[in-house]
C-alpha cells in the first residue's frame, strides 16, 4: 500500500487527514507515542484539541494510556487491530505490549522520523525487500538477514534490525541505527549485515541516533564504523581467519598451538562481528572483507556516518508504569 492509500483507509475510521497521517506514522514506526509527537507532526501547540484527540483514542479502545511516574504525562500504545489492518499490517509487532526499555527506544526512533519529514521512510520488512529487489535488482541473498531455525523449520527475516530506511530522490539512502549500549558490538553486527547492500548502492549514510545520556559513547561508535567498513583485510590474514572460524565452529578442544594463537590474534570486536556474520552467511563474508569498495565510498563521501544526538531526554521515562 502507498502512504496515501494507508491514510485514506485510516480516515474511514473517523479521523481527519492529519490525524490519520500521524496514526499511520506511529503504527509503522513505533506503536507508542507521547502527545508531543502529535504536536510535532501537526505543528500545533499543546491544547484542548490535542488532548481531545488522544482521549478519543483511549475512549474508543484504539489505544491505552500509561502514566509517567513523575508527572501527569502519558505514553500511548496504539494497538487497535482494525487500524493496523487498514494499513495492511494486521499482525504488526507494534500492536503487542512492549517492555518499557523497548518502548522508550521506539519513542527515540519516532522522534528521529518526525524530525526528518522530507524523506520517505521504509518501515516494514517487505517494503524494504520490495524496494531494493525491484529498484536495484538485488538478490535477496545480498540483503541484510538473519535465519532462525527450529527443528527442521527455517525462517529468514530480512532487515531484522527493524529500523527505518530513508529515501529522498537521488540523495543518499539513510539507514538509521539507534545506539542503546555504551560498547558498539551490536552496531558492528548491523554494519556487517548491511555491508553487501552498501556496496550495491551509489550513495548511503548511516545515521547514528544517540540519546543525550550516551554522548560519551560516540567516539567508540565512530571508531567501530571506520574499522568495520573502511579497513579491507589482507588475503593472507583472511586465510588465517577462515581457518580459525572453521576450527571455532567445529568446537575443537584440547591443546592446539595454531588455534590458541589465532584465537588471541582474532579476539578483537571486529573479528567477533565477522565471525557472527560468517556463521550466518558463509565464506562470502570473508571474501567481501578484502574488498576496498566501502573504503573507497567513504573516501569519496558517498558512504558516511552521520551522528545525531537526540534533542529530547528520555531517562525520566524510566518511571513509566507500563505499556500494556
Amino acid at each position: 500500500m502507498t502512504w496515501n492509500e494507508r491514510v485514506a483507509q485510516v480516515q474511514q475510521h473517523g479521523f481527519t487527514e492529519r490525524q490519520a497521517g500521524f496514526l499511520v506514522t506511529v503504527m509503522l514506526h513505533a506503536g507508542v507515542c507521547l502527545m508531543r509527537h502529535y504536536e510535532a507532526f501537526a505543528r500545533m501547540r499543546h491544547g484542548q484539541t490535542i488532548i481531545d484527540f488522544f482521549q478519543s483514542l483511549v475512549t474508543r479502545g484504539y489505544a491505552t494510556a500509561n502514566p509517567c511516574g513523575h508527572h501527569r504525562a502519558h505514553l500511548y500504545h496504539l494497538h487497535f487491530k482494525p487500524l493496523y489492518r487498514a494499513i495492511g499490517e494486521p499482525d504488526n509487532r507494534h500492536r503487542r505490549p512492549t517492555a518499557l526499555p523497548r518502548a522508550v527506544e521506539k519513542l527515540m526512533v519516532l522522534d528521529a522520523v518526525l524530525a526528518d519529514r522530507d524523506r520517505t521512510w521504509l518501515a516494514t520488512e517487505w517494503e524494504k525487500v520490495a524496494h531494493f529487489t525491484l529498484t536495484h535488482q538485488l538478490a535477496r541473498r545480498d540483503l541484510p538477514s538473519l535465519t532462525f531455525r527450529a527443528g527442521d523449520a527455517e525462517t529468514v527475516r530480512y532487515f531484522p534490525d527493524k529500523l527505518p530506511i530513508g529515501l529522498n530522490g537521488d540523495r543518499p539512502y539513510t539507514f538509521m541505527y539507534l545506539a542503546t549500549q555504551e560498547t558498539p558490538m551490536d552496531f558492528r553486527g548491523f554494519l556487517e549485515r548491511h555491508a553487501e547492500l552498501f556496496r550495491s548502492l551509489p550513495s548511503w549514510r548511516v545515521r547514528l541516533l544517540v540519546p543525550e545520556h550516551m554522548r560519551t559513547a560516540i567516539p567508540f561508535y565512530e571508531a567501530a564504523f571506520a574499522e568495520q567498513l573502511a579497513s579491507p583485510l589482507r588475503p593472507a590474514l583472511v586465510d588465517d581467519l577462515r581457518w580459525y572460524f572453521e576450527a571455532r565452529r567445529a568446537a575443537r578442544v584440547g591443546p592446539h598451538e595454531r588455534f590458541d594463537q589465532t584465537a588471541r590474534a582474532f579476539s578483537a570486536p571486529r573479528f567477533q562481528a565477522l565471525y557472527r556474520a560468517w556463521i550466518e552467511r558463509g565464506d562470502r563474508v570473508l571474501d567481501a572483507s578484502m574488498s576496498p569498495t566501502l573504503a573507497e565510498a567513504m573516501a569519496r563521501k558517498t558512504g558516511q556516518l552521520e551522528v545525531h544526538v537526540l534533542a529530547h531526554r528520555y531517562l525520566h521515562l524510566g518511571r513509566l508504569v507500563g505499556t500494556a
